[in-house]
């Protein structure tokens, strides 16, 4: 369970967070410093679907992995969020709007657990997009810089990061209103 390959990609992942962050502390070039990053936060970032699909095709999936994943995926946004606001390519209300939906989810979650409701509040589609946008935007905002010589990365960045906005936003909301006919049920 602690150990399978799979799970050990989630902890790989856990692990390179300091790296990630700790690139910023090096004595490189700003460039030097994004680039690094940035390529270190697409390997990190890959090991999550690499985790599910070898979950899925050895079998090894389990409670725990399905625990930690998430975990490991909050921690590395917010930790990336937290090195852009530090640098000033991400906007504070931006970063609380984010770090904030994942704490009040994260606990919802916990919550409906502990009520035998946590199928009401089961991942979603538009859960995995709003994911699927910030590990697509943050990369963008860490690397800073042109493109291949043709695009610039923070406008790009910031855009969809607005729209990781809009997405949280709006699976906070679609995750309150499954768990509501729960919570109400409790509060009898």
């Amino acid at each position: 369970m602690f150990l399978t390959l799979p799970t050990l990609f989630t902890w790989a992942r856990i692990v390179a967070i300091p790296l990630i962050v700790g690139v910023f502390y090096l004595d490189l070039t700003p460039p030097t410093q994004n680039l690094f990053a940035t390529v270190l936060f697409v390997l990190v970032a890959l090991t999550d679907w690499l985790d599910g699909y070898l979950a899925r095709k050895l079998n090894q999936t389990s409670a725990f992995g399905a625990f930690l994943d998430p975990v490991a995926d909050k921690i590395l946004v917010c930790a990336a969020l937290l090195v852009l606001l530090e640098l000033g390519r991400v906007n504070a209300l931006v970063a609380l709007v984010i770090i904030g939906r994942e704490l009040a989810i994260s606990a919802l979650r916990e919550w409906m657990a502990q009520i035998g409701a946590s199928g009401s509040v089961a991942v979603h589609m538009v859960g995995k997009l709003k994911t699927t946008v910030q590990m697509i935007a943050i990369p963008f905002l860490l690397f800073d810089g042109t493109l291949f010589g043709l695009l610039h990365t923070r406008p790009w960045g910031t855009g969809m990061m607005y729209v990781a906005v809009v997405l949280t936003i709006w699976s906070m909301v679609y995750y309150l209103k499954k768990a509501l006919p729960e919570i109400r049920a409790k509060a009898r």
